[in-house]
Parts: C-alpha cells; sequence; structure tokens
C-alpha cells in the first residue's frame, strides 16, 4: 500500500520534494492537469485558427454552435467526426495505416514533458517544479523525441497505396530531413551560450541577461523559418497541398483518424510555440525583473510567471496561424534550395562565429554580463544585414518574381536564344 501518511507530513514549503510517494502523487497530477489543458487547447485552436483567418479575410467565421462567437464549434466538429463512418482502402498497410495518425501526435505531446512552464510553487509538503519532467538532458530529449513525428506522415502516406498520399509522404522526408538538421544546428548556440542542456538551467541563463532572441538573433530566425516547415505550415505546407495533391499524406483518412492529424497539426504548434518561448523568450521569465526568479517563491509568482509563459507561446502560435493567411506557399524547389543553399550553411557558419566571438570575449576579460550581451546583439545585426541586404537580393532564395536590372534581362535573353539556336542546330 502506498503510505498515505507521507502526504500529511508538514515540511518547508520552499524545499524541494523528498518523499518518493509525495513525488509520485504530484506527477501524476501534474501530468493529468497539464495534458488535459494541452488537449483542450490543441481543439479550441482549430476554433481560433478559423477565427484569425476570418478576421483577416473580412468574414463571421463560425458563429451557430454555441452563440454568436461559436465556442462550440470544435466540440461539434468532435462529434461528427466520431459519429463518421471510417473508411479504409482495400490495399492499405492496415496495421500502419492505423497507428500512422497517433504517430503524428504522440511526439508533440511528450515533449511538453521537460518544458517548464512557471516557477515553483511553494505547497505544505515542499516545493513543486512547474515542470513534468524536469530532465538533466531534457534539451536532448526535446530534438530526439520531436524528431519523431515525420513517421507518422511518412507511414501514412505509404500506407494508404495512394499515388497523391505517397507524393505527400515522399515530400514530407525530403523536407523533414532538410529542415531537421538545420532546426538542430540553430540550438546549438543556445547550449554554447548556457553551457548546459537542462530547460530549466537555458531558462535561468536568460533571466540574469538578455533572452536569447537578442543574444543569438540568427539563430532564431533560422529556429522559427525551420519549425515552420517542420510543422508543415503554409508556407512549407507541401506534403498536404490541396491544389497538387488533393490532400497529400492524408487523402484516405476519414473520421477520427484524419480528424487526429489536424489535432496533431494544432499539437506541434503548441509546441514549437512553446519551445520557442523557452528556449528564445526566456519560458516564463518576467521581462524587466527579476523578483519572479528569486526565492522564496510564492503562488503569486507561480500565477504570473504561468499567465507569462501562456502570453509568449500564445503570441508564436498566433504569428503561425497569421503566416498561413497572408503568404503563399513555396515552390519545391524553392523550398528545397531554401534548406540547403540558405539554412544549412548560416547555422553552421552562425556557430562557428559564435564559438570564436565567446573565446574572444573570454579571453579579453567580458564575462556574461551587459556588455557580452550587447556585443552579441552588434553581431546579429550585422549577420542578419549581411545575409538579406547584401547577400541574398533575390539570387539564393529566388522568389517568384525578382527585381531584375534591364541589362540582366536582356543578357538572359540572349542566353536563351542561343541555347535555342544550338538545340536547332544539332537537331
Amino acid at each position: 500500500m502506498i503510505p498515505v501518511h507521507a502526504l500529511l507530513q508538514v515540511v518547508d514549503r520552499q524545499a524541494p520534494i523528498t518523499g518518493y510517494t509525495t513525488y509520485i502523487v504530484f506527477s501524476i497530477i501534474k501530468l493529468i492537469i497539464v495534458f488535459t489543458i494541452y488537449m483542450l487547447s490543441a481543439a479550441l485552436l482549430t476554433l481560433a485558427e478559423r477565427k484569425i483567418s476570418a478576421w483577416i479575410q473580412g468574414r463571421h467565421g463560425p458563429n451557430r454552435v454555441g452563440g454568436r462567437g461559436g465556442w462550440l464549434q470544435p466540440a461539434a466538429d468532435g462529434v461528427k467526426n466520431f459519429m463518421k463512418e471510417e473508411t479504409e482502402p482495400g490495399n492499405a498497410s492496415h496495421p500502419l495505416f492505423s497507428i500512422a495518425p497517433a504517430l503524428s501526435f504522440v511526439p508533440a505531446m511528450l515533449v511538453w514533458c521537460v518544458i517548464p512552464f512557471g516557477s515553483p510553487l511553494p505547497t505544505p509538503w515542499g516545493r513543486v517544479d512547474l515542470v513534468v519532467a524536469d530532465l538533466p538532458v531534457g534539451f536532448l530529449f526535446i530534438l530526439a523525441i520531436a524528431s519523431l513525428g515525420v513517421y507518422g506522415i511518412v507511414l501514412a502516406g505509404w500506407a494508404s497505396n495512394n499515388k497523391y498520399s505517397f507524393l505527400g509522404g515522399l515530400r514530407s522526408s525530403a523536407q523533414m530531413v532538410s529542415y531537421e538538421v538545420a532546426l538542430g544546428m540553430s540550438t546549438i548556440p543556445i547550449i554554447l551560450l548556457a553551457g548546459n542542456v537542462t530547460m530549466s538551467e537555458i531558462i535561468r541563463q536568460q533571466s540574469h541577461s538578455m533572452w536569447n532572441v537578442l543574444n543569438l538573433t540568427t539563430a532564431f530566425v533560422v529556429f522559427f523559418v525551420a519549425a515552420l516547415a517542420e510543422n508543415n505550415r503554409v508556407p512549407f505546407d507541401l506534403p498536404e497541398a490541396e491544389s497538387e495533391l488533393i490532400a497529400g499524406y492524408h487523402t484516405e483518412y476519414s473520421a477520427m483518424k484524419f480528424s487526429l492529424f489536424f489535432i496533431a497539426e494544432y499539437a506541434n504548434m503548441v509546441t514549437a510555440g512553446a519551445l520557442m518561448a523557452t528556449l528564445f523568450l526566456g519560458g516564463w521569465d518576467i521581462p524587466f525583473t527579476g523578483w519572479d526568479n528569486a526565492a522564496p517563491y510564492t503562488v503569486l509568482k507561480t500565477i504570473l510567471t504561468l499567465g507569462c509563459f501562456l502570453t509568449k507561446t500564445g503570441f508564436f502560435v498566433f504569428v503561425f496561424i497569421w503566416i498561413r493567411w497572408t503568404l503563399p506557399r513555396f515552390r519545391y524547389d524553392q523550398l528545397m534550395s531554401l534548406g540547403w543553399r540558405v539554412m544549412l550553411p548560416v547555422a553552421l557558419g552562425y556557430i562557428a562565429v559564435l564559438a570564436t566571438t565567446l573565446l574572444v570575449l573570454q579571453a579579453i576579460g567580458i564575462h556574461p554580463g551587459p556588455v557580452h550581451s550587447f556585443i552579441l546583439l552588434m553581431e546579429n545585426i550585422c549577420i542578419l544585414l549581411l545575409l538579406f541586404v547584401m547577400v541574398d537580393e533575390g539570387r539564393i532564395v529566388s522568389p517568384a518574381y525578382g527585381r531584375a536590372q534591364q541589362a540582366r534581362i536582356v543578357r538572359l535573353r540572349a542566353r536563351s536564344a542561343s541555347r535555342a539556336v544550338t538545340e536547332g542546330a544539332g537537331k
């Protein structure tokens, strides 16, 4: 039997929980609360996206179920999908076809286990850390688990035995491989600056200096673009391009299996937003104050830091939705060109530049502090100016249209004409 008397023992509220039974009980409570709210948030995000898209396009959006606000629309959609008939292609691989939607969703949910979402909560049984599992290698755990989501999409495309689904799966695998490397490389500067792979230590490092969005702006830009690609969001939604592949990898899915892919997409959005808030915006740290990072911890600090973390996460989720309804989709050659010719070289080059800068600053006696952060900020501004003003100019990430000079257009036309003459003579 579980020794319940351990829960009745009152200890120092500021000291960590030491009792095994108490620790297990609070871990179960955190699991239930966190993942219940997480699932509800993923469901409500479907309504939020439809409302925001309606706002951008000058429409009303859902306004029938649950009053004028349409708050019960996600519940109505869920009931509808539960009542729909589940169809499955006759020649599909049945076990893989069924497991693919769950495999697409579960990794996004598991990543939340190691993300701190508030300052410690003092209780009569000790201090409760607001993180489901504060792993010493939490950062590495995120990189390992987040990379598994692609398997669900690839398996869905292959197991459906459908040409459109198969093309969507192939596109997804190529896209994930292309951008996952850049995503992982963009997080190495965070480890170099924090000197630790524990998520709580990364938050603490930012709370004692500037946030990483200023210290490591280049890494943030790379991470943000790669996160859009990893989540198959516009302008990187090539695996499910409706105008080309009907619905891509989930063409053959129906009912709740079909819905689970969309829930996984919104769950990945929340997870990506929480990751960017933690890695680059200080996590639950309240800006311009150190009051929230110092003991004694109180319930008020926990509530305010939790609200700050949710606000940062919600901001990134809003940006994800905003981008979807304002930007067009990339061509596939642009997608691959951006991943291999821009994102990966920039990520690798920035690691070398940052490592050199940190060694030089350490050698001349400038330690982490205001001057240290200011130098890193100026360095990032120079790098971004170099990338977006002097280097690109429509040559590396070729847009759908370009501001080509008249002389260049004449040269290109002359080259095309000479090539046509050569091919004609060869025939």
